[in-house]
């Protein structure tokens, strides 16, 4: 195995969790501290959808989540698709990165939600079946999930954005994202812990770290004018010093989903190993030609899908409908 095939390997998994929704809406309960998600009663997804009812709003977003998973099939990245159920309606199902994380040391976490009407995402059976699905054998379970019960919350790798080569977890503390358990995790995962503010040009925080940046094998990108002046030195030295290329976005580009990306790693016949960088249409659309050329040479693919119905009424793009399962190492 040679050493970039090493670190792709490590930094990104070849497979992927998804859900497919049954009750695809704007949830009321998230919209405080998600400033992406649409006015409920002005046309929610902004796309004429005021007039849709929910099971026509619901279609659109299963035809955009199937177009995901076709396109990242295409890819040769592996995916499991599990069944949301209708009842009870779960309106962000198709999110279970929030819920649920899998890591190289055959570890699997669950994760607490701060909306009430998310944590019935978390369905046992669902875990059984990714597990079987994709060859992932848990060594260790950690489930955090009795953490609600004190209005603590970590919602997996949305308030989590981790280097896994130099096991560092980024977050920006948010209602969704509490520094004591982000530490309670570092510490029970064996990462650095580099916690810090981030707000959108209004001074809302952002709800997840993971709109606002992500991490890949050879750069990361991070909405460094989002920081205040006393994190963001310490934030980009720290991303500087994993040796990667650093590429800023700003406020713009994030409200535009382009801080919600994910590299996964693939095979192709002819590359062999290789990477593919998974993005909205909106978020490439808003990457000026210079960014868009960096974060292109720094992969072999550049995979964007539209999915404006799910951003648009729900808050979160490409990233957050993907929950990595990577290859447990010896």
């Amino acid at each position: 195995m040679s050493a970039e095939r090493g670190r792709l390997s490590r930094q990104c998994a070849g497979a992927v969790f998804m859900v497919r929704p049954a009750a695809f809406g704007f949830n009321s309960e998230t919209a405080a501290s998600n400033a992406f998600q649409g006015a409920e009663d002005r046309d929610p997804v902004g796309l004429g959808a005021a007039a849709l009812d929910a099971a026509a709003l619901n279609d659109r977003a299963r035809a955009e989540f199937q177009g995901l998973a076709h396109a990242l099939a295409s890819e040769g990245v592996r995916l499991h698709m599990a069944e949301d159920t209708p009842v009870p309606p779960k309106p962000d199902a198709l999110f279970p990165n929030n819920w649920i994380s899998f890591h190289d040391d055959g570890t699997l976490v669950l994760y607490p939600m701060l909306a009430a009407n998310r944590r019935p995402e978390r369905r046992i059976e669902l875990v059984d079946e990714v597990c079987a699905a994709l060859g992932f054998r848990p060594r260790r379970r950690l489930d955090l999930t009795s953490h609600e019960a004190t209005g603590r919350f970590l919602e997996g790798t949305g308030s989590l954005v981790l280097d896994h080569v130099a096991r560092v977890a980024y977050a920006c503390r948010s209602p969704r994202t509490d520094e004591s358990l982000v530490r309670t995790w570092a510490g029970l995962m064996n990462f650095e812990a580099v916690l810090f503010d981030a707000a959108d040009a209004s001074g809302k925080p952002y709800y997840h770290t993971n709109v606002m940046m992500w991490i890949g094998t050879r750069c990361a990108s991070i909405c460094a004018e989002a920081l205040p002046a006393q994190d963001r030195a310490p934030v980009l030295a720290r991303l500087q010093a994993s040796g990667r290329e650093i590429v800023e976005i700003g406020r713009a580009e994030v409200a535009a989903f382009a801080g919600n990306m994910l590299e996964l790693a693939t095979w192709d016949e002819a590359l062999g190993d290789a990477s593919v960088l998974v993005m909205s249409t909106r978020a490439r659309a808003a990457l000026a030609g210079a960014r868009l050329q960096r974060l292109s040479g720094c992969v072999d693919t550049v995979l964007a899908v539209p999915v404006a119905t799910i951003e648009r009424a729900g808050g979160g793009s490409v990233r957050c409908m993907l929950a990595e399962v990577p290859d447990i190492l010896a």
